[in-house]
């Protein structure tokens, strides 16, 4: 007797009523998992690129369990891009980001053939996810072995309840995939924040249990004392699951993430932003 559908399988049920078939199972690397689902946008013309990075724990995660995200951004105007990525315990630290840089190379090379415009591309993540979107926001090395720039090519980092500052670690498994206590510094995103940091959504809930929430405003403090612009919301009724979920048509009375993300990413995205950024920070460097 089969079971009953899990909460993930109804609402991308849901998300597929009346929504557009996405390009599936792209490959952008050698790897059985460096494949990427694209969802392009319900506009015409050249419109902005979300890279949107999953959660799982660096563990787990699979890009079609979030049909609801990219179908809810390609509605709005955007390109999304979903990549798999490498985890645990196949790979540790640092091999699920330099999966997501080489995502990140083939979108910026190709997303013009479905539509994107490779001149206005986000990272976008969710807990790990999140993690690793700003992995490669503030940590220049990670683009640079792919020949990118995240001041050049990035136009800004959306982050939904992410890690990005939590050490000590108390998990054995999470010592295991971040490895010896003496390189644990290099896993920190805040301790990458640079003059150059690009602009920053950062967002949490209220009752999240699984990701001090306290991550998200230390990073967001951070940058703002070296003089970045990092915009932040704490929710107050959604924990770590219903954060993301929340961009999913049933949940989304629960905290409007998905108009916020948006909002910002239009920001963002327009034609000239990462121009007027880029100008920005020069002047006040």
């Amino acid at each position: 007797m089969k079971g009953f559908p899990s909460p993930v399988d109804l609402l991308n049920a849901i998300a597929r009523i009346g929504a557009p078939h996405p390009r599936r199972a792209i490959r952008y690397g050698l790897r059985p998992r460096h494949v990427l689902d694209i969802y392009p946008a319900a506009t015409d013309g050249p419109s902005p690129v979300i890279v949107f990075f999953y959660g799982g724990g660096w563990e787990e995660g699979e890009r079609g369990d979030y049909f609801f995200v990219g179908s809810a951004l390609a509605a709005r105007g955007f390109t999304a891009v979903i990549p798999d990525y490498r985890v645990f315990p196949e790979v540790r630290f640092p091999a699920f980001i330099e999966d997501v840089a080489e995502a990140l190379r083939w979108t910026v090379d190709h997303i013009a053939e479905f539509g994107g415009d490779p001149r206005r591309v986000i990272v976008m993540g969710h807990s790990a996810g999140a993690h690793i979107a700003a992995m490669l926001a503030f940590d220049r090395k990670w683009l640079a072995r792919v020949n990118l720039d995240a001041s050049r090519d990035l136009n800004a980092m959306i982050g939904l309840a992410g890690p990005y500052d939590f050490l000590p670690l108390h998990s054995q498994t999470l010592k295991e995939i971040f490895g010896p206590e003496k390189y644990l510094a290099a896993t920190q995103p805040i301790n990458f924040v640079g003059l150059d940091a690009p602009p920053s959504f950062l967002a949490t809930g209220r009752n999240d249990r699984s990701v001090d929430p306290g991550n998200t405003s230390r990073l967001a403090e951070r940058i703002r004392l070296l003089g970045g612009d990092a915009e932040t919301k704490l929710y107050d009724h959604v924990n770590h699951r219903t954060l993301i979920g929340a961009f999913a048509r049933p949940l989304r009375f629960l905290a409007p993430v998905l108009d916020d993300v948006v909002g910002f990413a239009l920001k963002h995205s327009r034609p000239g932003a990462l121009s007027d950024w880029t100008a920005a920070r020069g002047r006040t460097a």
